[in-house]
């Protein structure tokens, strides 16, 4: 990780001294000259230098602020998320600066910049996936990152917490098929993202440990906005060899996919063995209750923000932290052997 510019580098570069950029960092604390002024405002921005007030507040005990930057809070899995996090921080004194990008890469972008004239001592985010140049400038001026639920590959530096998302994908696709299901669909995020890609991953897997050649008819990348879930769940059961099972791995589209199913009438689990990821406390109510995998969110926050803060403070070495915490499935009565399994056995 590049080391972030300090107010000495600042200094070295307008040819100024460390307390005249000082004053002019604070604005009314002494005069400055006009030119001066402008030498050190110029390097500041050639720098991409940001005081790290938010750091230094935490070092002595004081209030600070963290940027937390959600996909989307209509997404009820986000929504239970940003609130723990946020009670998580404000019990540890700290303060919380909440946005949203709607899943929406443009969005982030404008959001990162925001976080950046905030000057947050450290950000925690779901990432679209996009706008690494963007989240390499942030860690370059010092503001350390964790992302939570999802990561970005390339880099290597930002932490991360989230559950065993190909595990989870696999606890359930073995489970359907110790039921006797073969012909499993997959709904699962867009593959721009890391839980997308590994929940993927852990379905294919389960199948080709039982034996069974993963079908990629079966498999629906769904965008987490808009209907797309129901339309996909309908094309899938339009198919002359329909799955007898659905595993619904984008947390954005289960409310979509069993509104669909029950528009369609397609009796659960006679026809259809269901199980949804995030145990939403809906999930519950409908009938069948649907088997579901249980994200631990009390964790999610819990680490997230110690992370963060630990990082903050310069607990920790450098190099990537990757907190996997394990997710329970909870099996109801939306799964089912598939139709004639015991005739045909």
């Amino acid at each position: 990780m590049t080391k972030s510019p300090t107010i000495r580098d600042v200094a070295m570069l307008a040819n100024t001294s460390v307390s005249v950029v000082s004053r002019v960092l604070n604005d009314g604390s002494g005069p400055v000259a006009p030119d001066t002024r402008a030498k050190v405002l110029e390097a500041i921005d050639q720098l991409a230098y940001r005081p790290r007030a938010a750091a230094r507040s935490l070092s002595s005990g004081q209030t600070t602020t963290i940027g937390l930057l959600l996909a989307d809070l209509t997404n009820p899995f986000f929504a239970r998320l940003a609130d723990r996090i946020v009670g998580e921080a404000r019990s540890r004194d700290i303060q919380v600066v909440l946005m949203t990008t709607g899943e929406d890469a443009n969005l982030e972008a404008d959001s990162l910049k925001a976080l950046l004239d905030r000057s947050v001592g450290g950000v925690i985010a779901t990432p679209t996936g996009a706008n690494v140049e963007q989240w390499e400038k942030l860690q370059k001026i010092g503001v350390d990152l964790v992302f939570v639920d999802r990561s970005v590959d390339t880099l290597e530096n930002a932490d991360v917490v989230s559950i065993e998302n190909a595990r989870s994908a696999g606890d359930a696709t073995e489970y359907l098929i110790g039921l006797g299901h073969k012909r499993i669909a997959l709904l699962t995020g867009p593959l721009s993202t890391s839980t997308g890609r590994s929940r993927l991953k852990g379905y294919e897997q389960a199948l080709v440990a039982a034996g069974i050649t993963p079908d990629p008819t079966l498999v629906r990348n769904v965008p987490f906005r808009g209907e797309g879930g129901g339309d996909s769940i309908a094309s899938l059961l339009a198919m002359a060899d329909k799955p007898t099972a659905a595993i619904i791995a984008n947390t954005a589209q289960v409310a979509n996919v069993s509104r669909r199913l029950s528009q369609m009438g397609v009796p659960i689990p006679d026809e259809l063995s269901l199980i949804v990821f995030d145990d939403n406390p809906w999930v519950q109510l409908v009938t069948p209750p649907l088997s579901s995998i249980r994200q631990p969110i009390d964790m999610l926050a819990f680490h997230s923000v110690d992370l963060l803060l630990n990082r903050m403070q310069g607990k920790l070495p450098s190099g990537r932290r990757y907190i996997e915490v394990q997710a329970e499935f909870i099996a109801r009565n939306s799964c089912a052997a598939p139709p004639n399994y015991l005739i045909t056995r």
